[in-house]
């Protein structure tokens, strides 16, 4: 219990950081992709190499993150602009419970995946230090660019870089 509290502080007070910082897709640097295998709220294992041939979005998310709540409907905006083509947004909720998340869901309708990540293993290994935190992963499981903090995903810039990864070949 005490360690989840440090680190549910730990990532109130990078939340904002981040929020003062926030800003534009920038290239990704780190090493390879991270393996991203967590349960839906209906208990559906979601493994992101299932999602081969798609540009997905990841991005790490927490209740208590105001730019995370910000940001949630120009997420689902953006998931209307670009439906019908190879693009998924896989929001990974960072260390809360079931509970705390579907209470969440229910001031934010959102239609995109919601994934677990209650023992924090998804945190870990993708080395998430601020919240919000998002990962553009290229139709080859690539991960292209990163961002933290929140934004505005349904602003022209980002429709024309996911384009532009879903254009692109694998």
């Amino acid at each position: 219990m005490m360690p989840r509290l440090v680190s549910a502080f730990a990532l109130f007070l990078l939340t904002s950081f981040s929020a003062a910082c926030a800003q534009e897709l920038k290239p990704y640097a780190g090493s390879a992709t991270p393996p991203l295998r967590l349960k839906d709220l209906a208990g559906k294992v979601h493994d992101l190499t299932d999602y081969r041939g798609e540009v997905v979005m990841v991005q790490f998310w927490a209740t208590y993150c105001a730019p995370c709540v910000k940001e949630m409907p120009s997420m689902q905006r953006l998931a209307a602009k670009l439906a019908g083509k190879p693009f998924r947004i896989l929001a990974v909720n960072m260390g809360e419970s079931e509970a705390e998340v579907r209470a969440f869901l229910t001031k934010v309708n959102v239609d995109f995946t919601v994934l677990m990540d209650e023992e924090g293993q998804a945190i870990a290994a993708w080395k998430v230090f601020a919240v919000p935190s998002t990962f553009i992963v290229d139709r080859a499981g690539r991960i292209r660019h990163t961002l933290q903090g929140g934004t505005e995903w349904d602003a022209p810039q980002y429709v024309e870089t996911l384009t532009a990864l879903i254009g692109a070949q694998p």
